[in-house]
């Protein structure tokens, strides 16, 4: 009372606003500094590791007929949903053949040539895009769009007949009955290498294999049950 009685009104007012605004800073200060602790010890998100490069190019012009018809008819052969999956193989195909024309361009005994064009051969023949007696360089130019259309997990379904038809292949892989050796696949676009081609099979636990039936099955069997159950009566 004795502080307030030597003071005016307007010190008074003045002393308790700025009373008050030195805890609201104080408050802040503190709010500031426990946030930039946690976020010290903040793992990274999952959106900040995200790989985000390019997996595929657009057209330059986009209304060329000849390629709109090549591209519908690869769709149709491959069964593909979108026309962005012919462009992501295209792309593929485009970065190893810019590689080894690079490459061709330098010595034959330079070590830039010799390392960085055995791991190109190693990773086509492993996909089963080139054979072994096409283990070189000039056949790495001749690639095209098919060779790894063909490779795709859709495309080895059907050839190996676990499905009746391309687009049946890819309803297959997506409602997860198809597996590569151990792990069920559902990516249509899976690449399969050579040493897997054969592990290709129906998932273990797939109604279509020995696993439990299906929606459809059940409901047929019960109706088959019903009916005999109104034949014995």
């Amino acid at each position: 009372f004795f502080f307030f009685k030597q003071k005016t009104a307007y010190e008074i007012c003045a002393c308790l606003v700025g009373s008050e605004m030195c805890i609201r800073d104080r408050y802040q200060r503190r709010v500031r500094e426990q946030g930039s602790k946690k976020r010290r010890h903040r793992m990274p998100s999952a959106k900040a590791l995200r790989n985000c490069s390019r997996t595929y190019t657009t057209p330059r012009n986009p209304w060329e007929k000849e390629r709109l018809d090549a591209e519908l008819k690869l769709c149709g052969e491959f069964g593909l949903r979108a026309k962005k999956e012919v462009w992501r193989a295209k792309y593929v195909v485009a970065k190893l053949r810019k590689a080894a024309r690079v490459l061709l361009t330098l010595d034959e005994k330079d070590p830039k040539r010799l390392f960085e064009g055995a791991s190109i051969l190693r990773q086509c023949r492993r996909l089963g895009v080139l054979t072994d007696d096409k283990l070189k360089l000039d056949y790495v130019l001749a690639i095209t769009t098919e060779d790894f259309l063909e490779r795709r997990l859709q495309t080895q379904v059907f050839k190996l007949g676990l499905a009746r038809s391309i687009h049946h292949a890819r309803v297959l892989i997506k409602q997860r009955h198809i597996r590569v050796g151990s792990q069920v696949v559902n990516v249509p676009s899976f690449l399969v290498r050579v040493e897997s081609q054969k592990h290709i099979d129906l998932a273990r636990g797939s109604s279509l294999a020995d696993g439990t039936p299906g929606r459809v099955k059940r409901r047929k069997l019960k109706a088959k049950a019903a009916a005999a159950g109104e034949e014995e009566d």
